[in-house]
């Protein structure tokens, strides 16, 4: 239609069928903001949104939050990976979860922005891959606003700055319908991840934005980083009444 329009208006009616086509194909995305919050109050929003999901009315369900210190192991990963005992950590005020998630073991704190985009991948690409790249392009895109040049490294998922991870993505699907997501090292603790051999890799290290030198709040981040989404995914969010 889009051509169509190019060959009968040389007079900006093309622009304009262009861009109410794009606008009429906004995928229909709420987004949630809710805090810090502990890990099973995390999976629980999950499932909520999930329901939403499903039955069709939202397209997907954008939730953000900071996780109280929790170390969590996906199915690519055990407690081999676990440097301390689970009563040091409990001393600590952290604990250890397994969850359905791809990847290996990780942390979450309070100033880790964590991401779980609860998205039907049928309403944009069902392809798992293509899904786990776009969520590393949202994270690169956000770190590029303030001028660091992030990106990929062969065999790891995730994002990085040269050889340290900034941000770690484990997600899992079902029935086409997206759970967990990232989790974005913003200004946290990282002598957690000391406790770890994070995401199972020993060759490379961990940081956040604050060590790579930009001093800001995980809501300011949380704002740029929904702006990327948005324009990535080609969705409009909803903001309601956060939680």
């Amino acid at each position: 239609m889009v051509f169509i329009a190019m060959t009968l208006n040389k007079n900006g009616y093309c622009k304009e069928t262009a861009i109410r086509e794009k606008r009429d194909t906004l995928r229909k995305c709420r987004l949630l903001k809710v805090g810090r919050v502990s890990y099973d109050q995390g999976l629980a929003l999950q499932i909520e949104a999930r329901n939403l999901v499903s039955t069709g009315e939202w397209d997907g369900v954008l939730i953000l939050l900071e996780h109280m210190p929790v170390i969590t192991i996906g199915r690519g990963g055990g407690k081999d990976n676990l440097c301390i005992s689970e009563s040091e950590l409990h001393a600590q005020g952290a604990y250890v979860v397994r969850t359905d998630r791809g990847g290996n073991i990780t942390c979450h704190n309070p100033g880790q922005l964590v991401g779980y985009p609860i998205l039907n991948l049928h309403k944009w690409k069902d392809d798992v891959h293509w899904y786990v790249r776009s969520l590393e392009e949202v994270l690169i895109r956000t770190l590029a606003r303030y001028e660091l040049h992030a990106g990929r490294k062969a065999r790891y998922t995730g994002v990085w700055l040269e050889d340290e991870k900034i941000a770690a993505i484990g997600v899992s699907v079902k029935q086409w319908v997206t759970g967990h997501g990232f989790a974005f090292n913003i200004n946290n603790n990282l002598e957690l991840f000391h406790s770890i051999v994070p995401c199972g890799i020993q060759e490379f290290g961990v940081t956040s934005l604050q060590l790579a030198g930009i001093k800001d709040s995980v809501e300011n981040v949380a704002a740029i980083l929904v702006e990327e989404f948005a324009s990535l995914f080609n969705c409009m969010l909803d903001r309601g009444t956060d939680a």
